[in-house]
């Protein structure tokens, strides 16, 4: 049996990220070097989300959190562009939402997860 913490760090979190990546891109029109320098990383990682060549893989399991991550890349993209966000910010507010994952919080109505 996986821990929940190891499987969210493998298949969630890089979902998380390339939604983050791709958020930047076309809403923002950063470049992918621009991306990879807000997000932390290389070019190389940013281009592989871009073109699903990382992050997708058992992605399908999580389709009932899909929606609720897709807002948090949202967020996320917008205090990024705005400064208002670092990399390591962006990993600390992730970690809150593998919490509320763990508590079975997330699919509770209302909820206002903190990107």
């Amino acid at each position: 049996m996986t821990p929940r913490c190891e499987t969210i760090g493998k298949f969630v979190l890089p979902l998380f990220r390339s939604l983050v990546a791709r958020e930047l891109i076309n809403t923002y029109n950063l470049k992918q070097t621009e991306v990879a320098k807000k997000m932390a990383t290389t070019q190389a990682a940013i281009s592989q989300y871009v073109n699903s060549k990382r992050a997708y893989k058992g992605a399908e399991q999580f389709e009932g959190v899909l929606p609720k991550l897709q807002t948090m890349a949202k967020k996320a993209a917008k205090r990024l562009i705005n400064d208002e966000l670092n990399p390591d910010e962006v990993s600390v507010d992730f970690c809150k939402l593998c919490s509320s994952v763990c508590k079975g919080e997330l699919n509770q109505p209302g909820e206002d997860y903190n990107i």
